[in-house]
């Protein structure tokens, strides 16, 4: 099933938007299951939503977070996305969710996951997985020319792969495809022509090999796609 695309107006009105439906599953996940995860992307896109979603009123402490993905650099670094997390949904209303980590210190991410995986198995499926996706049509840090693209796009995959890629500067790691789609709810935030385009060659494309997104378009849940220009 082909994904919805939910055209708005402006990014403002996207983002609060997108903040509002995912409180709402988060908070049917508490009802219906007594807790409730959810799965973000890192960057700087998706600032905006987190921090609509930080002020929602949820029952937060029955919150489990994790990201979709994470660069393996301490949060020391200006590039890590667990510091991001942090300064803009783990604020608010949501200072009390629960940050599954996707980092500790370790010479090589091989090194460290299975650890990390434990605490990442305990807390699946994802009730709410929002992605992000490049312009080469990687979502999380599955990119196409990735060392273990094929891993990643396994429904054998361990929770959790490490992945080093082309233009990359550091080692990855990611949620695999499988984890992904496997969410109760699935939201793909994309701003700007140049991913709109990238969203329209994705469709196009033959295999998740080139346009590893189209991993996800299979789900059983409904994908929706949120974008403004």
């Amino acid at each position: 099933m082909m994904p919805v695309v939910l055209d708005y107006p402006d990014r403002d009105l996207l983002m609060t938007d997108l903040a509002e439906i995912v409180a709402g599953e988060l908070a049917d996940a508490v009802v219906a299951r007594g807790q409730a995860t959810l799965a973000v992307p890192g960057g700087t896109t998706p600032g905006p939503f987190l921090e609509a979603l930080s002020r929602a009123d949820l029952e937060w402490s029955k919150v489990k977070v994790m990201l979709t993905d994470e660069r393996f650099v301490p949060e020391t670094s200006e590039r890590s996305n667990t510091a991001l997390l942090r300064r803009s949904l783990l604020q608010n209303a949501a200072q009390s969710a629960q940050l599954i980590p996707f980092y500790v210190a370790g010479d090589t991410p091989e090194d460290v996951l299975d650890g990390l995986a434990r605490a990442v198995s305990d807390a699946l499926p994802i009730d709410s997985c929002i992605l992000g996706m490049g312009t080469d049509m990687h979502t999380a840090s599955i990119f196409p020319g990735a060392d273990k693209l094929d891993l990643a796009l396994s429904p054998d995959a361990p929770v959790l792969v490490p992945m080093r890629a082309p233009g990359a500067p550091e080692p990855r790691i990611t949620l695999p495809a499988h984890v992904l789609k496997n969410a109760r709810n699935i939201h793909v935030l994309i701003v700007g022509e140049a991913k709109k385009s990238a969203l329209g060659e994705a469709f196009e494309a033959n295999s998740a090999l080139e346009a590893p997104i189209r991993a996800i378009f299979d789900a059983l849940s409904p994908v929706n796609v949120h974008y403004a220009a």
